[in-house]
């Protein structure tokens, strides 16, 4: 046991030297030469990207109202704003994931199905899924009319996202307001 025991005292101090030595290469003198000085860092200018928010903003929707009468999704949903109401929105017969974007499923059809939930009682709701869009069958859809239904898919989930946040902006405005202390 004893000889297991200093075996182990030894492999201890053999990995506290390791250790020590690579700490070194880390001491305030290579941390000082080897940083870059904040002067020579460009900030960030806030406003820049709020206004670019805005114009990003603006062409997405302008393309979406454009892809909305093109698509004839304004058939099935004829107000535009109405179609943020939709809790989602997702594409059949065409792959949106990393592994398989854009790829045409074989034997499928191409449509555009919106889900918003119906309420089932006090506490359950039940996903509805809305055809906006069918385009037949995959094979025969053209490659134009392809790329515009993915990019109406991607644009409106875009919107919708940034609806998202902008609903929690709003909350964290309200936050600010509440007083910061008890009573």
């Amino acid at each position: 046991m004893s000889n297991g025991l200093s075996r182990l005292k030894a492999l201890n101090e053999k990995l506290d030297k390791k250790i020590n030595s690579k700490q070194n290469l880390f001491d305030n003198d290579f941390e000082t030469t080897n940083t870059i000085p904040t002067s020579m860092v460009e900030k960030t200018n806030t406003t820049d990207i709020k206004s670019n928010y805005k114009e990003d903003r603006t062409l997405n929707m302008e393309s979406l109202r454009k892809l909305f009468s093109e698509l004839k999704i304004n058939e099935k949903c004829p107000d535009f704003d109405n179609v943020f109401k939709y809790k989602a929105m997702n594409l059949a017969g065409i792959g949106l994931r990393d592994d398989d974007f854009g790829e045409l499923r074989v034997g499928k059809y191409i449509q555009i199905i919106a889900i918003s939930y119906d309420s089932i009682g006090e506490e359950k709701k039940k996903a509805k899924n809305i055809s906006l869009g069918y385009y037949g069958k995959g094979e025969m859809l053209e490659i134009e009319k392809k790329y515009k239904i993915i990019e109406f898919i991607l644009r409106w989930r875009y919107e919708k996202g940034l609806q998202s946040i902008d609903n929690y902006i709003h909350l964290l405005d309200k936050l600010k307001a509440l007083p910061k202390t008890s009573n």
